[in-house]
Protein backbone atom coordinates (compact mmCIF):
# COMPACT_ATOMS: atom_id res chain seq x y z
CA UNK A 1 0.00 0.00 0.00
CA UNK A 2 1.33 3.38 -1.01
CA UNK A 3 -0.15 6.77 -0.24
CA UNK A 4 -1.62 8.26 -3.40
CA UNK A 5 -2.75 11.75 -4.26
CA UNK A 6 -6.04 12.25 -6.10
CA UNK A 7 -4.08 12.92 -9.30
CA UNK A 8 -2.14 9.67 -8.90
CA UNK A 9 -5.40 7.81 -8.31
CA UNK A 10 -6.90 9.33 -11.45
CA UNK A 11 -3.87 8.19 -13.43
CA UNK A 12 -4.12 4.68 -11.92
CA UNK A 13 -7.71 4.28 -13.08
CA UNK A 14 -7.23 5.90 -16.46
CA UNK A 15 -9.52 8.78 -15.61
CA UNK A 16 -9.57 12.50 -16.19
CA UNK A 17 -9.89 15.16 -13.50
CA UNK A 18 -12.00 18.19 -14.31
CA UNK A 19 -11.91 21.59 -12.65
CA UNK A 20 -14.76 20.72 -10.27
CA UNK A 21 -12.93 17.64 -8.98
CA UNK A 22 -15.24 15.21 -10.77
CA UNK A 23 -13.50 12.13 -12.11
CA UNK A 24 -14.68 10.21 -15.11
CA UNK A 25 -13.32 6.77 -15.78
CA UNK A 26 -12.62 6.03 -19.40
CA UNK A 27 -11.20 2.65 -18.81
CA UNK A 28 -10.46 1.06 -15.12
CA UNK A 29 -9.12 -4.53 -14.44
CA UNK A 30 -9.98 -7.89 -12.70
CA UNK A 31 -12.19 -9.62 -10.22
CA UNK A 32 -10.62 -9.71 -6.75
CA UNK A 33 -12.50 -7.33 -4.51
CA UNK A 34 -9.57 -6.33 -2.30
CA UNK A 35 -10.06 -2.89 -0.79
CA UNK A 36 -6.79 -1.02 -0.35
CA UNK A 37 -6.65 2.13 1.79
CA UNK A 38 -4.50 5.05 0.73
CA UNK A 39 -4.20 8.00 3.10
CA UNK A 40 -3.34 11.55 1.96
CA UNK A 41 -3.66 13.03 5.46
CA UNK A 42 -5.02 12.05 8.83
CA UNK A 43 -8.51 13.40 8.13
CA UNK A 44 -8.91 11.98 4.61
CA UNK A 45 -8.45 8.65 2.87
CA UNK A 46 -8.86 7.14 -0.56
CA UNK A 47 -9.76 3.46 -0.88
CA UNK A 48 -8.94 1.54 -4.03
CA UNK A 49 -10.59 -1.73 -5.02
CA UNK A 50 -7.91 -3.71 -6.84
CA UNK A 51 -8.13 -6.89 -8.88
CA UNK A 52 -6.00 -9.98 -8.48
CA UNK A 53 -3.61 -8.60 -11.11
CA UNK A 54 -3.20 -5.36 -9.13
CA UNK A 55 -5.25 -3.21 -11.50
CA UNK A 56 -7.50 -0.60 -9.91
CA UNK A 57 -11.18 -1.46 -10.42
CA UNK A 58 -12.51 1.61 -8.66
CA UNK A 59 -11.96 3.94 -5.76
CA UNK A 60 -13.70 6.25 -3.31
CA UNK A 61 -12.53 9.01 -1.01
CA UNK A 62 -13.66 10.18 2.39
CA UNK A 63 -12.86 13.18 4.55
CA UNK A 64 -13.76 13.39 8.23
CA UNK A 65 -14.48 16.71 9.93
CA UNK A 66 -15.27 16.37 13.63
CA UNK A 67 -18.09 13.78 13.66
CA UNK A 68 -19.06 14.17 9.99
CA UNK A 69 -17.98 12.02 7.03
CA UNK A 70 -17.86 13.45 3.51
CA UNK A 71 -17.71 10.87 0.71
CA UNK A 72 -16.24 12.03 -2.60
CA UNK A 73 -15.15 10.71 -5.97
CA UNK A 74 -16.75 7.28 -5.97
CA UNK A 75 -15.63 5.90 -9.34
CA UNK A 76 -15.60 2.44 -10.92
CA UNK A 77 -14.28 1.44 -14.33
CA UNK A 78 -17.19 0.98 -16.74
CA UNK A 79 -16.48 -2.71 -17.32
CA UNK A 80 -16.71 -3.40 -13.55
CA UNK A 81 -19.86 -1.44 -12.80
CA UNK A 82 -22.88 -3.31 -11.42
CA UNK A 83 -20.55 -5.99 -10.01
CA UNK A 84 -20.48 -4.78 -6.39
CA UNK A 85 -17.25 -2.74 -6.45
CA UNK A 86 -18.86 0.57 -5.40
CA UNK A 87 -21.03 -1.26 -2.87
CA UNK A 88 -17.98 -2.72 -1.17
CA UNK A 89 -16.27 0.67 -1.04
CA UNK A 90 -19.41 2.25 0.46
CA UNK A 91 -19.71 -0.60 2.97
CA UNK A 92 -16.16 0.07 4.21
CA UNK A 93 -17.08 3.72 4.74
CA UNK A 94 -20.34 2.76 6.50
CA UNK A 95 -18.54 0.42 8.91
CA UNK A 96 -15.86 3.06 9.50
CA UNK A 97 -18.48 5.75 10.20
CA UNK A 98 -20.36 3.58 12.67
CA UNK A 99 -17.17 2.41 14.35
CA UNK A 100 -15.83 5.94 14.74
CA UNK A 101 -19.11 7.29 16.09
CA UNK A 102 -19.75 9.64 13.16
CA UNK A 103 -23.13 11.37 13.07
CA UNK A 104 -23.49 10.82 9.32
CA UNK A 105 -21.90 10.25 5.93
CA UNK A 106 -22.88 12.63 3.16
CA UNK A 107 -22.11 13.07 -0.53
CA UNK A 108 -23.13 14.97 -3.64
CA UNK A 109 -24.25 13.26 -6.83
CA UNK A 110 -25.25 14.68 -10.20
CA UNK A 111 -29.01 15.08 -10.48
CA UNK A 112 -28.94 13.11 -13.76
CA UNK A 113 -26.90 10.19 -12.38
CA UNK A 114 -29.83 7.90 -11.63
CA UNK A 115 -27.66 4.76 -11.33
CA UNK A 116 -25.50 6.32 -8.61
CA UNK A 117 -28.51 7.78 -6.81
CA UNK A 118 -30.13 4.33 -6.75
CA UNK A 119 -26.89 2.76 -5.48
CA UNK A 120 -26.63 5.27 -2.63
CA UNK A 121 -30.31 4.79 -1.77
CA UNK A 122 -29.76 1.00 -1.54
CA UNK A 123 -27.05 1.77 1.02
CA UNK A 124 -29.38 3.86 3.15
CA UNK A 125 -28.54 7.35 1.86
CA UNK A 126 -31.54 9.68 1.54
CA UNK A 127 -31.95 12.96 -0.30
CA UNK A 128 -31.17 15.83 2.05
CA UNK A 129 -30.92 18.80 -0.28
CA UNK A 130 -29.78 20.26 -3.57
CA UNK A 131 -26.83 22.44 -4.60
CA UNK A 132 -27.79 24.57 -7.60
CA UNK A 133 -25.27 24.50 -10.48
CA UNK A 134 -22.74 22.61 -8.33
CA UNK A 135 -21.18 20.74 -11.24
CA UNK A 136 -19.56 22.22 -14.33
CA UNK A 137 -18.96 20.57 -17.75
CA UNK A 138 -21.94 20.32 -18.05
CA UNK A 139 -23.47 22.65 -15.49
CA UNK A 140 -25.83 20.66 -13.30
CA UNK A 141 -27.33 20.57 -9.82
CA UNK A 142 -26.00 18.20 -7.17
CA UNK A 143 -28.31 16.14 -5.01
CA UNK A 144 -27.04 15.92 -1.43
CA UNK A 145 -27.55 12.43 -0.02
CA UNK A 146 -26.93 11.56 3.63
CA UNK A 147 -26.72 8.40 5.71
CA UNK A 148 -27.35 9.14 9.40
CA UNK A 149 -26.05 6.85 12.14
CA UNK A 150 -27.77 6.00 15.43
CA UNK A 151 -25.73 7.01 18.44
Amino acid sequence: MLPMTTSQMAAAVGGTLYGDGALTIDALSTDSRTITPSVENEAAATLAAVGEDGAVLGYAGIQVVLDEGYVNNVAVRPEYRRQGVASQLLEVFRRFGEGQGLAFLTLEVRDSNQAARALYARHGFVEAGRRKNYYQHPKEDAIIMTLEFQR
